[in-house]
């Protein structure tokens, strides 16, 4: 029995490096890309290993563009939308969980409802709205709705919330718990695992965000990260070089994320965040 289990041990193991391989491929492509000059770059056939290898494509970059205050500007709206995603996501999530109101399973199906609206039906709304209020060219109609609880995350942390036990919940009333106090204190800690996943999932979305930003910003200084390497890409034409190592110091950050949520982010999909 051993060496049936052993082979397909081995054959599993085979088929996933082959697999993160294929995966790698692009990735490593463009670092490689990254590192020519332009005649390398475009030279037919491939040219697969710069040489030499020009790390200073990277520094031309930051010279080339205001690539530090577009980092920020991304940074800035990628954390107001991670903080906000995560409080009111959470709290509205406990009360469909936990709480007893009237109409909450009609309301819950009114949430999850507005999953099916596309995106693109709610732009001219909302610029419109954007725009009464004085928010264009301003970073907060970028992060601003990441607070009025996106029904994608109420559904993920609701199905965690209502995954814990119910003792936990009258423990906590006999403690003398409010119900804020016991979400905060109780039920919060017990999620990690889902606010790990939703925080890179609110992350990676922001962060590589284009559509907002093209839309409601107009100043340069204003720019995230994507609008901004894009608005270059003309200016480096015949340096397409440059645009490759743009692109891979963008990602960098969520690679960061992901290092640090990583361990959260698996157990959340093996089990039901219980300790």
């Amino acid at each position: 029995m051993k060496n049936p289990n052993r082979k397909r041990k081995i054959v599993s193991y085979l088929v996933i490096t082959f697999s993160a391989l294929i995966m790698l491929t692009p990735f490593v492509a463009a670092a490689l890309n990254s590192l020519k000059s332009y005649t390398q770059y475009t030279a037919i056939p491939v040219e697969w290993i710069p040489n030499p290898f020009k790390w200073e494509n990277y520094i031309e970059v930051w010279r080339m563009t205001d690539f530090a205050q577009y980092g920020w500007n991304s940074l800035v709206v990628t954390v107001l939308s991670v903080l906000g995603a995560l409080f009111s996501c959470s709290m509205v999530a406990y009360a469909f969980a936990r709480l007893e109101f009237p109409f909450k399973n009609s309301l819950f199906v009114m949430v999850l409802g507005t999953l099916m609206i596309p995106p693109v039906v709610m732009i001219i709304p909302q610029f419109i709205i954007f725009k009464n209020m004085g928010f264009l060219d301003t970073l907060v109609p970028l992060w601003i709705l990441e607070w009025l609880a996106q029904p994608f995350g109420v559904f993920l942390m609701r199905q965690a919330f209502l995954s814990i036990p119910k003792s936990y919940e009258e423990a906590a009333k006999l403690d003398g718990c409010s119900p804020f106090q016991t979400y905060w204190r109780i039920f919060l800690p017990m999620c990690k695992p889902q606010l790990a996943t939703l925080t890179i999932f609110t992350f990676m979305t922001k962060w590589n965000e284009i559509m907002a930003p093209v839309i409601y910003l107009s100043s340069e200084e204003k720019f995230t990260l994507p609008i901004g390497v894009l608005s270059m890409s003309g200016a480096w034409f015949g340096k397409e070089q440059y645009l490759v190592a743009a692109a891979l110091m963008t990602l960098v950050p969520i690679l960061i994320v992901f290092l640090f949520t990583e361990k959260f982010f698996v157990r959340g999909a093996s089990s039901s965040g219980l300790k």
